[in-house]
């Protein structure tokens, strides 16, 4: 696996960090900047739909989000190029957004719970399961260590147990009012960045925007 930092990985990075430095400067730690569901009018604005990606609620999550694409970015920046695995962050992490939001649509609207609607979404989670769903499609069978576990897995097993976790999770917190995570999204990253891959393999754009 190239755990060297390429030019995108290492930009997203160093843009991940300012956020979450900066944040600290602004008030109420920047949350203007984190998403808001969108018929919220008091707190919802369009810009932030892009800079929710790259707010982070503590240390811990700003850590184990760029692990992720520390472990796993490098390798399918280089097998798809810059422009495209740019792309695909940018596309995993709205499609973590737009999946999200209609999990939340449905739970204000059919399911009573409008107290939803107040409560900001932040995180490059969305991206980075997409990552991780790019690199198990591109290197199927490439084995990854479970933490904690003296467990190897193909990268496929691996990104599947972690979506069945989220989606398992999603559904047994859904309308409950706990949980601090936002599964759904980091489901719908996922499967965008499964069918990107899937599109750019059928349609022979591998070597292209190299």
């Amino acid at each position: 696996m190239n755990l060297k930092l390429t030019d995108v990985v290492k930009n997203l990075l160093i843009i991940n960090v300012l956020f979450f430095i900066g944040k600290f400067l602004l008030p109420n730690n920047g949350r203007m900047l984190m998403l808001f569901y969108f018929e919220n009018k008091d707190a919802f604005q369009p810009f932030q739909l892009v800079t929710h990606f790259f707010m982070h609620a503590d240390f811990g999550h700003l850590f184990f989000n760029m692990f992720g694409l520390i472990m796993f970015g490098p390798a399918l920046e280089t097998a798809l190029g810059a422009k495209k695995f740019l792309i695909l962050y940018f596309a995993c992490a709205l499609g973590a957004t737009v999946l999200h939001t209609i999990i939340q649509y449905f739970e204000i609207h059919y399911f009573g719970n409008p107290n939803t609607a107040y409560i900001p979404v932040l995180g490059a989670s969305g991206a980075i399961y997409g990552i991780l769903a790019g690199f198990a499609t591109k290197f199927p069978h490439v084995k990854l260590g479970l933490l904690f576990l003296p467990i190897m897995l193909p990268a496929v097993y691996f990104i599947l147990l972690l979506v069945g976790y989220d989606i398992i999770s999603g559904i047994t917190t859904f309308n409950s009012g706990t949980g601090g995570t936002a599964h759904f999204a980091h489901v719908g990253g996922a499967i965008i960045g499964f069918l990107l891959i899937k599109y750019w393999e059928r349609h022979g754009m591998q070597n292209r925007w190299r």
